[in-house]
């Protein structure tokens, strides 16, 4: 019996052989039993205690290992990740305007900027202007008024011509006409052939040497009365006012492009004829060659890009309308690192093919995209990377100012919604819950503030 009785001992208090009587072991079981029941007690208590003061019930959770934390006051976004690729933006084709045979290309990867030589045609250079409109025109008249004018007057003041003073906005601009008696002569007033007349002011003066025209008369030309009259008369001098982003070509500008065309080894007309330039936003990065010497010039040259670094992003039709110019966004790079970037352009044509859904590994027959542009804010980030697949973090949504706790702070109740478990003696609050974001939650609640302590999972 002593025998089956320290075998039982053994097995719930691991006592030896060597322990004491069997007597004083009963008496720490006992013991043993008694502390367990009142700890067990004790918990049942404070569980019926908590569950008659509030009305929610949490729901069951054990063997999680918590701590406190304390409401925060906060902004909270969303964020929506995307893949893109880094590279120097959407190419475009150059179509050349200039008669003639081609006799110098430049190498594929070439940056070629303001002034400098695109290609040569008849082994004469075509260089690059920065500018939103192209010569559409000879500019090879004095008085001629327009924007390509101006293109050409901006570019050269830029690389430090004197191209002296355009007439004012508003200035209406007399062209004479030719001539049309034989040994006639095209009359021409001073800076450009044509009367600049500022409103409320005088003509700019006839030029020294040459014959002169008096200023037109603010008045429209007066129709001739009879053909017999017009018979053999000059035609009337055409009048235009010079608007916003006008330039006129005066002598000051003929003199300066007789200069600049001598610089860059061009005949010194004075003149530009179609395609003696290529006007483009600004520099341009060159792509791949589509032409080859000996080929004619008015024809498609070469792929051309910007020379900063974007980032192009095929976006979902449908989610397009949440990103907006300007917004800012995160772009994880190869190597891991991160790098700000800003959105610089939203597209509005939806593209289809695969080649507009390669960065996000859609392939043939992927879904319609829209392309958004995004800019890198500091390009040192990315000058290892020319070619590369990037991940885009758009912000979607955002709450400002909200109180916020982490997820793991939530309590799911048995009859549904949330709460939290205040620390102390506080008990559980009913919350309502905001945005998710980044393993924080929104929540708002009765007493619930600022530095308010709540039970969180570990």
């Amino acid at each position: 019996m002593a025998a089956g009785t320290d075998a039982g001992n053994a097995d719930i208090d691991d006592v030896p052989a060597t322990d004491p009587p069997p007597r004083r072991t009963r008496r720490r079981r006992v013991a043993v039993i008694v502390a367990l029941a009142v700890t067990f007690g004790i918990g049942a208590a404070s569980a019926v205690g908590l569950s008659s003061r509030q009305k929610p019930h949490a729901a069951a959770s054990s063997g999680a290992q918590v701590h406190t934390v304390a409401v925060v006051k906060t902004d909270l976004s969303n964020t929506q990740t995307m893949s893109g690729t880094l590279g120097f933006g959407t190419a475009q084709t150059l179509t050349g305007a200039k008669q003639g045979i081609i006799t110098a290309l430049p190498a594929a990867g070439t940056t070629v900027t303001r002034g400098q030589q695109l290609y040569r045609v008849n082994d004469q250079p075509v260089p690059l202007f920065y500018g939103g409109t192209p010569l559409f025109r000879p500019l090879d008249k004095p008085g001629l008024v327009g924007r390509d004018v101006q293109v050409v007057a901006s570019n050269l003041q830029a690389l430090g011509y004197d191209v002296g003073t355009q007439p004012k906005v508003g200035s209406v601009i007399t062209q004479p006409a030719a001539d049309p008696a034989p040994g006639g002569s095209a009359l021409s007033p001073k800076d450009g052939g044509g009367t600049a007349a500022p409103a409320g002011g005088s003509s700019t003066g006839a030029p020294s040497g040459g014959p002169t025209r008096a200023p037109a008369a603010p008045t429209a030309p007066t129709a001739p009365t009879s053909p017999t009259a017009a018979a053999g008369a000059p035609a009337a001098p055409t009048q235009t006012t010079v608007e916003s982003g006008d330039g006129v070509v005066t002598g000051s500008l003929i003199a300066a492009i007789k200069r600049w065309q001598k610089a860059v080894g061009l005949p010194q007309t004075g003149s530009l004829g179609i395609g003696d330039v290529v006007v483009l936003p600004g520099a341009i990065r060159i792509g791949a060659l589509q032409t080859q010497l000996g080929e004619q010039g008015a024809e498609a040259l070469m792929s051309v890009t910007p020379t900063d670094k974007v980032v192009t992003v095929p976006v979902d039709p449908a989610n397009v309308g949440s990103i907006k110019q300007g917004d800012k966004v995160t772009i994880s790079l190869p190597d891991s690192s991160t790098t700000p970037g800003t959105v610089s352009g939203v597209g509005t044509a939806v593209k289809g093919n695969a080649a507009s859904n390669s960065a996000a590994g859609a392939g043939p027959g992927g879904p319609p995209t829209v392309d958004v542009t995004v800019a890198i804010d500091d390009p040192s980030t990315v000058k290892d990377f020319d070619s590369a697949t990037v991940q885009v973090a758009f912000v979607s949504a955002t709450a400002t100012g909200v109180l916020a706790v982490p997820v793991g702070a939530l309590l799911a109740l048995s009859g549904g919604g949330y709460a939290v478990q205040l620390t102390g003696s506080g008990g559980l609050v009913a919350v309502q819950t905001g945005m998710f974001a980044k393993g924080m939650v929104a929540i708002t609640g009765n007493g619930i503030t600022a530095g308010t302590q709540v039970v969180t999972a570990a």
